[in-house]
């Protein structure tokens, strides 16, 4: 089992970046895909990115893609999704979740473990 718990939210103007992290407890991080994921009021909860266990692949929301990317350090314990050229439309609450299935996936279903989530609001 692992608890996330990620922080880096807040308050930023269109244009603007933002770093997320998320921190994992218990000692088999490296052995989880890990995903970013983003829920706006009224709208399903949606994939923003993913991370293989050792990093080496990602996928991204074709809405995100040339402007997030997602990292892992598994000395760290800790998952990051840095946010760059924000718009109004990446206001969302942002979750980190963990999947333990070793694959590469995208849906929210295949994610047993999640975190509370931060908030990220962009202004216009």
């Amino acid at each position: 089992q692992v608890q996330l718990v990620e922080s880096g939210g807040g308050l930023v103007q269109a244009g603007g970046s933002l770093r997320l992290s998320c921190a994992a407890s218990g000692r088999t991080f490296s052995t989880y895909t890990m995903g970013w994921f983003r829920q706006a009021p009224g709208k399903e909860r949606e994939i923003v990115a993913t991370i293989s266990m050792s990093g080496a692949r990602t996928l991204y929301a074709d809405s995100v893609k040339g402007r997030f990317t997602i990292s892992r350090d598994n000395t760290k314990n800790t998952v990051y999704l840095q946010m760059n050229s924000l718009i109004p439309e990446d206001t969302a609450v942002y979750y980190c979740a963990a999947d333990s299935s070793g694959r590469l996936t995208t849906g929210v279903l295949n994610y047993e473990y999640w975190g509370q989530g931060t908030q990220v609001t962009v202004s216009s």
